[in-house]
């Protein structure tokens, strides 16, 4: 049978419509949404937006314990407390309504913490609603929401460059607790993370929202689906419960914001001590994306090692870096065996170099870096099956509910599935048909994802 649907997606610039041909149910998505697909009307505009990714930019998630003070502790507390059990904290890097100055955060300190292993969750306090916050709060103005959303963003991202978190990076806007009954504030809110989120999206960033889990996140889950705002990527949730879970959250359905993009702050204002160091923390539990960072390692060639533009000797070289001196790397990938191993580093300007000729701690396998990935939400009208090979002949060894988050690795050509021939190999080695991802392309490859 036949089946036809209309997902849009929301470009940079204003609606941008895509027509998708679906044909069914053995293809990608599950029995339940190919009978949605018969019935369901087309839709005007989806509410995931497509992030247009830059060339040196990598997603990176975290799942474990986290916490997060209002002033970036010191480069020795957080040294200090690796003795601890958290492995993630949250910084307040900008917005109109941040409360503590930051005399730590800078670009070394963001250097420094991050080689320890640490993973930032970044923090922007920016307008507030107009019906909540504190009185002293600038205020978002319902007549300019979505344009205040935008200026946001960009300032987010000004900031967060500045501070050396790079292209893929996830970013977390602070709305504060206001009188859900008020619709025009409720509104407001909505069109000011809307905004929010489709800037991030267009410079190439992921989009994630912070909200009390009675008074906020309630609101924007009631709009998963609404084709009226863009979807943010992640919700981090307000809930002083003593909880420790990322999952069975009051009001929100399992099925949003439900594959590795939630985070809990269940705990407030408290404080702890490890390694000597006391910090009053809130405490968090994470599974969601967080900020990229890149590491400094040294060339250890005897000669200079040449910087590609691919993952291979058969790319052209871009420049060399001279033995001894410094490579920023990012992320890495597999690419053309040299000596002993298969992975290449991905550095800051977008360029390759093989790893047997950096100081990593490992000469055959994955160390130093996150492996690279980029992260689009799908968009199906219920579940997409996640398969072991790149066609619906594959068993199917997982789904990910409609917008989920494909950490996408690499993309080579399959089984054709609508309009596109193309399937994306996602973080744990399952695949999933780029005809239902929310990416630049629905008919070919997505830069600057690489190819299989």
């Amino acid at each position: 049978m036949l089946l036809s649907s209309r997902f849009g997606r929301i470009g940079t610039g204003g609606p941008r419509v895509t027509v998708r041909a679906s044909v069914g149910a053995t293809l990608g998505v599950s029995m339940a949404a190919s009978a949605a697909l018969i019935w369901a009307p087309a839709a005007a505009a989806d509410p995931a937006t497509s992030i247009t990714y830059r060339t040196a930019s990598t997603t990176t998630r975290f799942a474990g314990k986290a916490f997060d003070a209002c002033a970036a502790p010191s480069v020795a507390t957080m040294r200090a407390w690796l003795a601890s059990p958290y492995r993630g904290v949250g910084i307040y890097f900008g917005g109109v309504s941040r409360t503590c100055s930051q005399p730590n955060l800078t670009a070394s300190w963001v250097s420094q913490v991050s080689r320890m292993g640490w993973r930032l969750i970044p923090i922007y306090k920016g307008l507030q609603p107009p019906c909540g916050g504190r009185a002293t709060d600038p205020k978002i103005n319902p007549s300019t929401a979505f344009a205040q959303g935008t200026a946001a963003a960009d300032d987010a991202a000004t900031r967060a460059g500045a501070l050396g978190l790079r292209g893929g990076s996830a970013f977390y806007l602070d709305i504060e607790n206001y009188a859900r009954g008020d619709t025009s504030c409720r509104t407001a809110v909505l069109k000011f993370i809307s905004g929010w989120t489709g800037r991030l999206h267009s410079r190439g960033y992921l989009a994630g929202v912070y909200m009390n889990l009675n008074l906020g996140a309630a609101d924007l889950a009631g709009v998963y689906n609404s084709t009226a705002y863009a979807r943010p990527d992640a919700l981090w949730i307000a809930r002083y419960d003593g909880i420790a879970s990322t999952t069975g959250w009051s009001g929100i359905s399992s099925k949003y914001w439900a594959f590795h993009q939630r985070g809990k702050q269940y705990r407030g204002g408290h404080d702890e001590t490890y390694g000597g160091v006391t910090i009053n923390i809130d405490s968090d539990q994470w599974d969601a994306p967080v900020a990229s960072t890149s590491r400094a390692w040294t060339v250890t060639s005897s000669v200079p090692l040449n910087a590609r533009s691919g993952p291979s000797t058969a790319y052209p070289i871009v420049h060399t870096h001279q033995p001894g001196s410094s490579v920023q790397v990012l992320c890495q990938v597999t690419g053309q065996l040299v000596n002993t191993t298969r992975i290449w580093d991905r550095l800051t300007d977008g360029t390759y170099v093989s790893d047997y000729w950096v100081s990593t701690p490992s000469r055959t396998t994955w160390s130093g870096s996150p492996r690279c990935a980029h992260s689009y939400q799908v968009a199906v009208p219920d579940t997409l099956n996640m398969r072991s090979g790149p066609s619906s002949s594959y068993p199917v060894v997982g789904v990910i509910p409609n917008g989920g988050l494909a950490r996408v690795w690499c993309q080579r050509a399959g089984q054709t599935v609508g309009t596109t021939k193309i399937w994306d190999e996602l973080d744990n080695g399952r695949w999933v048909s780029d005809y239902y991802v929310v990416n630049p392309s629905n008919t070919g490859y997505s830069a600057p994802v690489p190819r299989c």
